[in-house]
C-alpha cells in the first residue's frame, strides 16, 4: 500500500503539483473525504439524531438518488460556466451539504442537507470523469485513472480512521465531526480555485443533450454497470447484517479493507487494462462477477460472504475499462455531454431497482443475486463486441467499416 501510495508521489514530482493530473488526484481525494464521512455516520445519526424509521430512510435513499439522475442537466449548466469551474463548485457543495448536517438533526433537516449533498456529488462525479478523459491522454488514462481510485481509497481510509478516533477517543459528537469532514473538502475546493491553473481544453465540448446511435455498447454496459452496482450497494451489506449478524463494527472493518485493497489494486488494475486492453478486462471483470453473484447466492459461511463482499467491491475498479473504451471511440467534443447522460443512465437502476428487487429479497433473496448474475452474463456478452482495438468508427465489432474515398 505505501509502495502505490508513493508511486503516486513520484508521480506528481514528475509533473508537477499543478499539473492536470494532481488536480485529478486532489479532486478525487477530497471528494472522497467527504462522502466517507457523511456515509459512515448517516445511520447512527439518522437514527440518534433525527429519530428515522425504516420509512423515512427510504424515503433518503431515494431522494439522494434524484440528482445522479438528473446528472444529464450538467450540460445546460456548462453553457454558463467552464468544466473546471463548475466542478471546484461541485465539490465545495458535497462538502457544505455534509459540513451542514449536523446542525439539522431532524426528518426534513436531514433529507435536505442530503439533496444538497448529493447535488454537489453526483456533479463532481461527473464533472472529474468528463475532465479525467479530456487532460489524459488515452495511453496514460488507464494508470492515471488507478491512480485517482486509490487516492480516493487512501482519503477514505483516512476519513474512516479519524471518525473512530474522534468518537472513540475524542469523545467528539457529530457536529463537530461531520463540520471537519465537510470543510476539509470545502477548503480543499478553495485551494483548487486559487491554486491551480485553468486547464485548457483540447477541444470545444458539444453543450447540447448528445445519444449517439454509434455509442450504444457504451450505454448499454454503463447501465447493467449501474444495475448491478445496485445490487451490492442495497443487498449485500444488508444479507451481512441480516443472514450473518455481522455488527456495525464487522461493516466498518470490511469497508476498511476494501479501501485499503483499492489503494494497491486500483494501480495495478490501471496498468493491467493498458497491457490487455478493454475487451479482455472486462471479460475477466464479467467472468468474476458471475462466480461472486452466484456464489452470493448459496453462502452459508460468514467468513466466506465478508470474503465475497471484499472482491466484489475490488471490481469496481475495473469500471475504468468502461470508462477508457468510451475515450477510444468518441468524438473529443462529446466527452463532457455523454459523460452527463452516461451517469442518468447509470441511476436509471438506481430508481427502480432497489425497490423491485426489495420485493423479492422477501419472497427469495437467493433470487436477487442470481439476477446480479444475469446481469453479469449480459455484461461478459456485450463486452465480447469491444473491437480489439476500438476507435473512432470502429465501436464494435459489429460496426461497418468506413467507406473509402474513391482513387
Amino acid at each position: 500500500m505505501l509502495k502505490r501510495l508513493a508511486e503516486i508521489g513520484n508521480s506528481l514530482h514528475r509533473h508537477g503539483w499543478r499539473s492536470p493530473e494532481a488536480l485529478l488526484l486532489l479532486f478525487g481525494a477530497a471528494g472522497s473525504l467527504s462522502f466517507a464521512t457523511w456515509m459512515a455516520l448517516l445511520n447512527n445519526f439518522a437514527v440518534e439524531r433525527a429519530a428515522f424509521t425504516g420509512a423515512e430512510m427510504g424515503v433518503l435513499q431515494s431522494l439522494r438518488e434524484v440528482p445522479g439522475f438528473l446528472a444529464f442537466t450538467a450540460v445546460f449548466v456548462l453553457l454558463i460556466l467552464r468544466e473546471q469551474t463548475f466542478a471546484i463548485l461541485a465539490l465545495a457543495l458535497l462538502g457544505l451539504g455534509t459540513a451542514l448536517t449536523g446542525f439539522f438533526p431532524s426528518v426534513i433537516g436531514l433529507i435536505s442537507t442530503t439533496v444538497l449533498m448529493s447535488i454537489g456529488f453526483h456533479y463532481y462525479e461527473t464533472l472529474q470523469q468528463s475532465l479525467a478523459l479530456q487532460w489524459v491522454g488515452q495511453d496514460r488514462a488507464p494508470i492515471v485513472l488507478g491512480r485517482v481510485i486509490a487516492a480516493a481509497s487512501a482519503a477514505a481510509l483516512v476519513g474512516y480512521g479519524l471518525i473512530w478516533a474522534a468518537f472513540n477517543v475524542f469523545g467528539m459528537g457529530y457536529l463537530p465531526v461531520y463540520l471537519i469532514g465537510g470543510g476539509v473538502t470545502v477548503g480543499a475546493a478553495l485551494f483548487a480555485w486559487i491554486a491551480y491553473p485553468r486547464v485548457p481544453g483540447k477541444v470545444e465540448q458539444h453543450k447540447t443533450l448528445i445519444l449517439r446511435k454509434r455509442y450504444w455498447l457504451y450505454y448499454a454496459l454503463v447501465f447493467i454497470s449501474g444495475a448491478r452496482r445496485q445490487i451490492f450497494i442495497v443487498f449485500a451489506g444488508f444479507m451481512m447484517v441480516e443472514k450473518f449478524g455481522y455488527s456495525v463494527g464487522d461493516i466498518t472493518l470490511l469497508f476498511l479493507i476494501n479501501y485499503a485493497a483499492n489503494i494497491w489494486l486500483a494501480p495495478a488494475i490501471g496498468r493491467l487494462i493498458k497491457h490487455w486492453g478493454e475487451r479482455r478486462a472486462l471479460t475477466f471483470e464479467y467472468l468474476g462477477l458471475i462466480v461472486v453473484f452466484t456464489t452470493y447466492a448459496f453462502v452459508e459461511n460468514a467468513n466466506l460472504a465478508a470474503a465475497l463482499y471484499v472482491i466484489d467491491h475490488l471490481f469496481f475498479a475495473m469500471a475504468i475499462a468502461i470508462k477508457t473504451y468510451f475515450q477510444k471511440i468518441s468524438d473529443p467534443r462529446d466527452i463532457a455531454p455523454t459523460a452527463a447522460v452516461s451517469f442518468t443512465i447509470s441511476h436509471i437502476a438506481a430508481v427502480v431497482l432497489p425497490a423491485a428487487l426489495g420485493l423479492l429479497w422477501l419472497v427469495n433473496p437467493a433470487a436477487v443475486f442470481l439476477t446480479g448474475t444475469g446481469f453479469a452474463v449480459c455484461s461478459l456478452i456485450l463486452s465480447q463486441l469491444i473491437p480489439a482495438a476500438p476507435t473512432l468508427g470502429r465501436e464494435t465489432l459489429l460496426s461497418k467499416p468506413a467507406p473509402q474515398p474513391a482513387e
